[in-house]
C-alpha cells in the first residue's frame, strides 16, 4: 500500500516556508489537457545499482517477503508462475497506458519477468478510480494492492473475505491495484510502480531500507535497481511456492551471487538490523497524517525519542530527524538546521542515500535562499538535482529546479534563472498536476524570501 504522497505536502522549508495547500484546497489538475509522460520528460530509464552486498540483499528479501506491514507473519512463499498477463480497467487516464508499458518494459529488460499486457482476462489488474473513492475506503493510502479479485466491484462485495487474506496465498492466481483516476501523472506513474512490484513479489515496507519503493518514506518513487533485482530473484527457477522462509534464505545466497556477482564482493556496510518498534511506526504514521502541524511535530519528537534510545544510525534515525526539521515550530529554526544536516550526513553514508539525502538538500537549499546564502543554494542544488532527475521525481526536480533559479536571480545571472523556470514548468505539472499548481510552488519559493538586497 503506498501511503500518501510527502512531496504533496512538503513545505519548502523545513523552519521558514510557507506550508503547500492541503489535498481539498489544491488547484484542479490537468491530467486529461497537459498530461506528460516519464518517456517525455526523462528519456531512457537510469535506475540506481543496488548498492547492498548480496548478503544483506538475502536478509532483506525474507523481511520483505515473509510478513505484512501490518506485522503478521506469511508462512510461505508466494508468487505466480509462468508467463504473466496485466489488463488496465476503470477510468484509464490518458497515460495510464503508456506509463504501465514503460513499467512491464522495464521488468522485461531488468527483472527478466514474461510479463505483457491484455485487454482480455489477466493475471493482476489495475483498476482506475476516482480518488475520494480510494480514501473512502483506506483513508491514509494513495492506492493498494489486493488478492484474490479481479475488480473494486469484488471487493466491495466481500471486504472481510478470507479470501482477501495474504498470509493464506502460496500461488497466486489474480491480484487487483487500485489506483488513483485523477491523480497527477507521477502519482499515478508511483502507485502503479509500487503496487505492481507488491503484487508480483514481496508485500511489506521497511523504513530501513533506503534503495526501495517498498518504504514508507516514499522517497523513492520509481523501481529502484534494488527493485528488480528482488523480483529477479523472486521469480527465480530454484525457488516454488510453498518454500518456507528458511527453505527460500538457504537458496538465495546462489541466486544473488549468481544475479548480482558485484554484490558478492561487496562488504557489509555497517547496517543496523534490529527489529522496528511498532511504537516508532505509529509515530511516524502520526505525523505525516495530521493536517495540525504542532501535533505533527509532537509525533516526530516521539519517533526522534525512539530513534535516540535505540541509538539507530540507518535510516529510521534520519528519517525521524527529517520530519522533526520538517515539521519544526517557529522558533526552532537552529534546531531543525541541525536535525538536517544530520540527516543528510547520515543518508550520505547509507546503500541508497543519494535520493533520501536529495529531498532533505531540498530543505536545506530552501534554508539558505531564505538566509540570503546564494551561492549555498547552488552547491546544494548542484548535488540534488542529478538524483531527482534520475530517480523521475518530477515534484522534486522542478522544486529544486526554481530553488536554483531564484539564487541565480539574486546573483544577477538572470538569463540563466529564467532558462532553468522554463524548464522546470514541465516537471512541474507532471509532479504537481496543474500549471497552476506549478505557480504555485513558483510563488512558494519566491516568498522564501525577505526582501533583502539583491547581490
Amino acid at each position: 500500500m503506498r501511503r500518501l504522497s510527502i512531496i504533496a505536502a512538503l513545505a519548502l522549508g523545513a523552519c521558514a516556508a510557507p506550508q503547500a495547500r492541503s489535498p481539498d484546497a489544491a488547484p484542479a489538475l490537468e491530467v486529461q489537457s497537459r498530461a506528460i509522460s516519464s518517456a517525455a520528460l526523462f528519456g531512457t530509464p537510469r535506475p540506481f545499482a543496488p548498492e547492498r552486498s548480496n548478503a544483506q540483499i538475502a536478509e532483506d528479501i525474507i523481511a520483505l517477503g515473509f510478513r505484512l506491514e501490518s506485522g503478521r507473519e506469511i508462512p510461505h512463499f508466494s508468487r505466480f508462475e509462468g508467463p504473466l498477463t496485466l489488463r488496465l480497467a476503470g477510468a484509464v487516464p490518458p497515460l495510464g497506458a503508456a506509463e504501465t508499458d514503460r513499467l512491464l518494459a522495464r521488468m522485461r529488460a531488468e527483472a527478466r519477468m514474461d510479463i505483457r499486457r491484455t485487454d482480455g482476462p489477466a493475471n493482476v489488474v489495475v483498476e482506475f478510480i476516482p480518488r475520494a473513492q480510494i480514501r473512502r475506503t483506506v483513508p491514509d493510502a494513495a492506492c493498494f494492492v489486493l488478492p484474490n479479485v479481479s475488480s473494486f466491484a469484488d471487493f466491495r462485495a466481500n471486504p472481510r473475505g478470507a479470501h482477501l487474506d495474504w498470509t493464506r496465498v502460496v500461488t497466486r492466481e489474480k491480484a487487483l491495484v487500485i489506483a488513483p483516476a485523477d491523480a497527477t501523472v507521477q502519482e499515478m506513474r508511483d502507485c502503479i510502480h509500487e503496487e505492481v512490484l507488491q503484487a508480483l513479489g514481496p508485500l511489506n515496507d521497511l523504513y530501513r531500507i533506503g534503495e526501495t519503493v517498498m518504504n514508507d518514506d516514499n522517497f523513492q518513487t520509481s523501481l529502484t535497481g534494488f527493485d528488480m533485482l528482488v523480483l529477479r530473484a523472486w521469480y527465480h527457477p530454484s525457488l516454488r511456492p510453498g518454500m518456507s522462509a528458511e527453505a527460500v534464505a538457504a537458496r538465495l545466497p546462489a541466486i544473488l551471487n549468481q544475479l548480482n556477482p558485484a554484490g558478492r564482493a561487496r562488504g557489509n556496510l555497517p547496517l543496523d538490523e534490529t527489529p522496528t518498534p511498532a511504537a516508532w511506526t505509529l509515530a511516524i504514521e502520526s505525523a505525516l497524517g495530521s493536517r495540525q502541524r504542532n501535533r505533527s511535530f509532537r509525533f516526530a519528537q516521539q519517533a526522534l525519542q525512539i530513534a535516540i534510545a535505540e541509538e539507530w544510525r540507518d535510516e529510521r534515525m534520519a528519517f525521524s530527524l527529517f520530519l522533526a526539521a520538517r515539521f519544526a515550530p517557529d522558533g526552532e529554526g537552529e534546531r531543525a538546521l541541525d536535525a538536517l544536516v544530520t540527516a543528510a550526513a547520515l543518508y550520505s553514508r547509507r546503500p541508497g542515500g543519494a535520493v533520501p539525502r536529495a529531498h532533505v538538500e531540498l530543505h536545506l537549499a530552501a534554508q539558505a535562499l531564505g538566509a540570503g546564502q546564494y551561492p549555498l543554494v547552488l552547491r546544494l542544488t548542484d548535488n540534488a538535482i542529478p538524483p531527482a532527475r534520475r530517480t523521475e521525481n518530477g515534484a522534486l526536480l522542478s522544486s529544486l529546479m526554481l530553488l536554483r533559479a531564484q539564487a541565480l536571480e539574486r546573483l544577477d545571472r538572470r538569463a540563466e534563472a529564467e532558462t532553468l523556470r522554463r524548464q522546470a514548468v514541465p516537471f512541474a505539472i507532471y509532479g504537481f498536476g496543474s500549471t497552476e499548481a506549478a505557480q504555485n510552488r513558483r510563488d512558494e519559493i519566491a516568498a522564501l524570501i525577505r526582501n533583502e538586497p539583491r547581490n
